[in-house]
């Protein structure tokens, strides 16, 4: 079972998501405020598997607990529930490792299947918000996916997909090692540094109506 720590600063949202969530026999609800600052406290204290948090509440909302826990020793998951965000917010975002983005009005219906994306290791990163990314969709740094091999940009789907090192190297039928290998090489090429911007580029890249 996996643990939720849920913050959101609207009292009938926050009792609602605690009983989807409850119903549901996979996960189990170990915190839920409507204060950013308890949010980090909880989230030090509980070490919850995922978070799932509001990105707009007064005083410290989403972003603001993301960057508070970034850098420390965490295992949690963070996962934006919310009713707007801006290209640059998914940017930033993205590159503390934010493992889910999901609108308001997509919710309850697929909450808990992203929920259940993220605790198996996975991202879930709708294309239509991930085009919205407007910091990380630089046209030099999209066109340099010209320079990577066919199974370059088959492991950058995968990876787009959610899958980790060795889900890939099952699904390719080769070694993890050759996967990190790959990986380390993509990376360089496109100079980035970490996964989640990799699936941000490669929405980008592979969506026909980008700019």
């Amino acid at each position: 079972m996996h643990s939720v720590l849920l913050v959101d600063d609207h009292p009938l949202l926050l009792r609602g998501l605690q009983d989807i969530i409850a119903a549901a026999p996979d996960f189990d609800v170990v915190g839920a405020t409507a204060s950013g600052v308890e949010a980090i406290s909880l989230i030090s204290r509980l070490q919850p598997d995922i978070a799932v948090l509001d990105v707009a509440m007064p005083g410290m909302g989403g972003l603001e607990i993301l960057r508070a826990i970034r850098g420390t020793r965490r295992l949690t998951r963070v996962i934006f529930l919310t009713a707007t965000i801006s290209g640059p917010q998914i940017a930033e975002a993205l590159k503390m490792g934010l493992s889910g983005l999901l609108l308001k009005e997509y919710a309850p219906e697929a909450l808990l299947d992203c929920m259940r994306r993220v605790a198996m290791g996975g991202k879930w990163l709708p294309a239509d918000l991930m085009a919205n990314a407007s910091q990380v969709s630089n046209d030099a740094t999209l066109e340099r996916f010209s320079l990577l091999t066919p199974r370059e940009r088959e492991i950058s789907a995968l990876i787009c997909g959610g899958l980790s090192n060795r889900m890939i190297a099952s699904r390719l039928g080769t070694s993890e090692g050759t996967v990190g290998i790959h990986l380390h090489n993509i990376f360089r090429k496109l100079d980035i540094s970490n996964r989640a911007t990799l699936a941000a580029l490669h929405v980008q890249y592979t969506n026909p109506l980008r700019s």
